[in-house]
């Protein structure tokens, strides 16, 4: 099962990624994420942890497995039956403006139930993630 969602933001990546990149406030600008812990300080590297506890959802802890700083990072999360691999992508953009691309895949011997059970609050999540950034990174 695969969920996207994108979004062109008015910001230049360095500030896209800046705010993409703080996960502890996340709460703040997506309603997607009612609360998010690093496990680790300083900036977000590969290895990094995340604790997010999302609503409707069982807190999940998110390891991140790639990253290319002020482009992409993609992070994944166990539970039984399911491994949950979400990536965040950065396309600066000719005219200093972003594009975003944000997906979710599930694989596993319950993925299909799982991604049918939940697609469309997944859906609303990505969706939620993408606007809500957009006008975090505009506000200036």
């Amino acid at each position: 099962m695969r969920f996207e969602a994108g979004t062109e933001i008015a910001a230049d990546a360095q500030r896209v990624w800046a705010v993409l990149t703080d996960v502890q406030r996340w709460p703040d600008w997506t309603a997607s994420v009612s609360r998010a812990e690093r496990g680790e300080p300083g900036p977000l590297t590969v290895g990094a942890t995340v604790r997010l506890t999302q609503p409707k959802l069982r807190p999940a802890l998110w390891r991140v497995t790639e990253l290319t700083e002020g482009r992409d990072f993609t992070w994944v999360s166990e539970a039984p039956g399911v491994r949950t691999r979400a990536e965040h992508r950065l396309l600066p953009l000719p005219d200093g403006r972003t594009r975003v691309g944000l997906a979710m895949t599930q694989s596993g011997p319950l993925a299909g139930l799982v991604g049918w059970l939940y697609r469309d609050l997944f859906r609303r999540y990505l969706r939620l993630e993408a606007d809500g950034l957009r006008r975090r990174c505009e506000q200036g």
